[in-house]
């Protein structure tokens, strides 16, 4: 007699429980309706951490909810910048100009972006016309 075969549709292993009620695992980030990984956040969370420091659950959610939040106000500057400059494609001077049109988003990076160019700025005292009268 041939050995049975043991998988198949009603066996136990998987993901899944045997039964008629087989609910799809969701992850933590559908489950706090975000894009970004929470899983992955508290991953570089826990390993960054100091040693004997433990990482709550709720720290990663938010974590992930802020870097969430700050990459989508960047890219709608960034896409607006783009949009305004007639092209179709954000480049990183598109993301210098949202980044430093904004004051608080200049605030919190203060990194040099490759690529980003300079700001143009010309001084108040250049501008004003001579009020001499002849």
């Amino acid at each position: 007699m041939p050995a049975k075969s043991v998988s198949g549709p009603g066996t136990s292993g998987g993901k899944y429980k045997t039964g008629t009620s087989q609910k799809r695992v969701q992850s933590r980030s559908s489950k706090a309706g975000l894009q970004f990984p929470v899983g992955r956040v508290h991953r570089y969370l826990k390993r960054e951490a100091l040693t004997a420091t433990r990482v709550g659950a709720k720290a990663a959610v938010y974590t992930a909810a802020v870097l969430e939040y700050l990459v989508a106000e960047v890219l709608e500057l960034a896409g607006n910048a783009a949009r305004d400059l007639k092209s179709k494609r954000i480049s990183p001077r598109h993301l210098q100009l949202a980044i430093r049109g904004d004051d608080e988003l200049d605030m919190l990076v203060k990194a040099t972006i490759a690529g980003g160019g300079v700001i143009p700025h010309i001084h108040k005292q250049l501008l004003e016309k001579g009020k001499k009268s002849s």
